[in-house]
């Protein structure tokens, strides 16, 4: 397996693995029948970003027929999502069986990929998936499916142009397209970015770092690290500054004591995947809510890797206040008073969510509808944070925050992490995504449907060609019995 470079995986056992997914794909139909009518010029659907969400909505959407449709990553082919960049962490989080971005297809999954290639024994002795193996799996995933993602093209903006949105673009053979509906398949920084907290203003940039950053580790060896948080890119990051020598980490938690278990994990189901969006308000914001600040713990693995290292250590109920440079350190307060000095500070505060983050909308950032602008939650409830999470449409689709400000953002779609406030799990996470996939496909057919529903009517009208030609009856004589109504 590759750890970074981009190499084609050809065996034996996936190259019959590839021939049982073609011939499963072929049983079914696949790709679906191609009936969006076509627009001289115009693409009908562009998604941003080709990693494991990017991929999966091509999947559902040309299963559908929806085939006109160009995928679109900034980064270079195979390092397409956080893989091979700022994820950290040795092994994947989700346990091995769960069946991803498989959409239904048992040849699409990572436990067929490794099957393929290692055999039943190794994967029953397989505990978690290795991080660098994931990116490896995608990279198979593209290539048994032939996605066309066009690597290292960047949006830059998007205006409306009528019924339409004009993408200009960066790295592409054009500088502009037109397109009828937009995906953003961006990932857990889908619609903002790293949240970096202001007590880190007036610090020089070569003093900190934040998680998502490309940070030096070999320049830590023999220093004094501190991390902020105890999230799992927090404990990912530590080990790895650990790992490179570091002379001490320290993590500076505000929290009283560790979080230890993972709310969701408890009542993940078919159920909740579905029926969350069909919730009242209250209840969809109670649920994150409550997931929020209860937080997601460090994976077990992670924390080990941090904690057997005899020079790292936890410090909780230590919220930082402030920080500045001292000489060549930097001195950290706290709000408890006290303070600690630091050669290097890395901030593990995670993503926050962010309309005007995304440099792709625009001044339209700020007309689309927030939870904060529809839902005051009771006290004890409150969270700043996720207030700022869109309110979605329940097909994925941004809302107005003021009626005609902004129509066309109907016609761009949240296939992210900021989409969990109003839709679940369903559109980043490893467990939920093929029926996030399902739903989105379905979703956005329907729309174009409706929006050609005239040519389609045209259509059936139109259409001439006979089932019976003439030949499968021969006319017999008949003749009736007036006076008696019967047949003779």
């Amino acid at each position: 397996m590759s750890k970074g470079s981009i190499s084609s995986i050809d065996d034996k056992g996936l190259d019959a693995l590839e021939a049982r997914l073609r011939e499963d794909l072929e049983y079914l139909c696949y790709p679906g029948k191609d009936w969006v009518p076509p627009r001289d010029q115009v693409t009908d659907v562009v998604i941003i970003g080709g990693g494991m969400c990017g991929m999966l909505a091509w999947l559902a959407l040309t299963t559908g027929g929806v085939r006109n449709i160009r995928v679109l990553d900034r980064s270079p082919a195979g390092f397409e999502g956080p893989w091979l960049t700022y994820a950290r962490m040795e092994t994947l989080r989700s346990p091995k069986q769960l069946t991803g971005p498989a959409f239904g297809h048992g040849a699409l999954t990572f436990q067929a990929w490794y099957r393929a290639q290692f055999g039943a024994a190794k994967w029953d002795a397989l505990d978690k998936i290795p991080r660098p193996m994931w990116m490896d799996y995608l990279r198979w995933y593209r290539k048994a499916l032939d996605i066309p993602v066009e690597n290292g093209v960047s949006v830059d903006c998007v205006v409306p142009e009528g019924d339409l949105l004009r993408l200009h673009l960066s790295g592409a053979p054009e500088d502009s397209i037109l397109v009828r509906k937009l995906v953003f398949a961006t990932g857990r920084d889908g619609l903002g970015g790293p949240n970096i907290p202001g007590f880190v203003d007036g610090l020089p940039r070569q003093m900190w770092a934040h998680t998502a950053d490309d940070i030096d580790f070999d320049a830590l060896k023999g220093k004094r690290v501190a991390v902020v948080g105890v999230g799992a890119s927090a404990v990912d990051n530590s080990a790895e500054a650990l790992e490179h020598g570091a002379a001490e980490v320290r993590h500076l938690i505000r929290r009283s004591e560790m979080p230890t278990i993972n709310k969701m994990m408890g009542i993940g189901s078919f159920g909740f995947t579905c029926g969350f969006t069909d919730l009242p308000d209250e209840w969809r914001w109670r649920f994150m809510q409550y997931s929020f600040s209860t937080q997601t713990p460090p994976p077990h693995g992670s924390t080990l890797r941090v904690s057997r290292h005899p020079n790292a250590y936890f410090h909780f109920g230590k919220g930082v206040a402030k920080t500045e440079k001292r000489g060549d350190a930097v001195r950290i307060g706290f709000t408890d008073g006290t303070s600690y000095d630091a050669d290097f500070l890395i901030l593990g505060t995670g993503f926050n969510v962010d309309p005007w983050g995304r440099v792709e909308l625009g001044d339209a950032a700020g007309d689309i509808l927030l939870w904060e602008d529809v839902y005051t939650p009771p006290e004890g409830e409150e969270l700043g944070d996720l207030g700022r999470f869109p309110y979605l449409n329940s097909d994925f689709t941004f809302r107005e925050k003021k009626p005609g400000s902004a129509p066309w953002l109907k016609n761009v779609y949240c296939f992210n992490y900021a989409a969990s406030a109003s839709m679940g799990k369903v559109s980043g996470d490893i467990p939920g995504v093929s029926e996030g996939a399902a739903w989105l496909s379905r979703a956005l057919a329907s729309t174009l449907y409706a929006e050609d529903v005239k040519l389609h009517w045209q259509g059936m009208l139109k259409y001439d060609t006979p089932e019976l030609l003439g030949d499968e009856w021969e006319p017999s004589a008949l003749e009736m019995d007036d006076a008696k109504g019967k047949v003779a």
